[in-house]
């Protein structure tokens, strides 16, 4: 095994390590248990029981889910990541993080893999859902899956966005807002704005609109430019909450 490779699996362990601290802590002051509560009890109810109830509809269908989770996501991410690098900055825990073998890179992807791996369990326990709907009918799998893809690829976003705005401030309540009020744009006002454009402009704002490319995942159709969509703003903010770190380490 050369240098490059044991120099890979090393950081790869530190960021793993890192994760599953992050993850621990989740599930040991009881966020994790509220955000799956307050995430399934929310996305039962109003997918089998109040506005848009499936048996209603009398199609076998999960847009209805997916349409309430793409908002209660997008509620609930920002308080996940509100406190993971803002609490830590409050401390002084993070400086004790960074002066050890773990490096700005490592500790971010290590708190993102966290958040999204919770974000993943939440909706994996959603999966008897699909097989409730399939003993009601014929159930598209295609566009089931590219719908949890969806969900998962939107949550790495609002992951990424919460960890950046984590990484501005040392107040939860800030970073809560601050990853509302930019995940905002993204969720909403690009759309709202490429309705109101037309031409140029128009087809600007409605490439960065993320409901516009969650929507087109949801129809079951998977194309390269909404995965790059995507891969590209999680790369961004992971991006700069990484630059933000070490500029703070720079300037302490």
């Amino acid at each position: 095994m050369n240098n490059t490779t044991t120099k890979y699996f090393k950081n790869m362990n530190s960021v793993w390590i890192i994760t599953k601290k992050e993850l621990n802590s989740f599930f040991d002051s009881l966020i994790a248990y509220i955000l799956l509560v307050l995430f399934l009890g929310f996305s039962g109810f109003f997918t089998w029981m109040f506005g848009s109830d499936i048996f209603l509809i009398g199609q076998a269908t999960l847009r209805p889910f997916f349409s309430i989770a793409y908002w209660s996501l997008f509620i609930f991410i920002p308080a996940l990541t509100m406190r993971m690098i803002a609490e830590e900055r409050k401390t002084g825990t993070i400086e004790l993080l960074l002066t050890k073998a773990v490096s700005d890179r490592q500790l971010v992807l290590g708190k993102f893999l966290a958040a999204f791996l919770l974000i993943c369990i939440s909706l994996a326990l959603t999966l008897p859902y699909v097989i409730t709907l399939a003993s009601i009918g014929n159930v598209d799998n295609g566009e089931v899956i590219c719908g949890y893809l969806g969900l998962a690829l939107m949550s790495g976003v609002y992951i990424a966005i919460g960890l950046y705005a984590s990484s501005l401030t040392n107040n939860q309540i800030v970073a809560f807002l601050s990853a509302l009020f930019i995940g905002l744009f993204f969720h909403i006002i690009f759309d709202i704005l490429a309705n109101n454009f037309k031409g140029s402009i128009g087809e600007f704002f409605n490439m960065l609109s993320l409901s516009n490319h969650f929507e087109s995942i949801q129809r079951g159709v998977l194309d390269t430019k909404d995965l790059v969509y995507f891969l590209s703003l999680i790369f961004l903010g992971l991006f700069l909450t990484e630059n933000n770190l070490a500029k703070r380490k720079v300037n302490g």
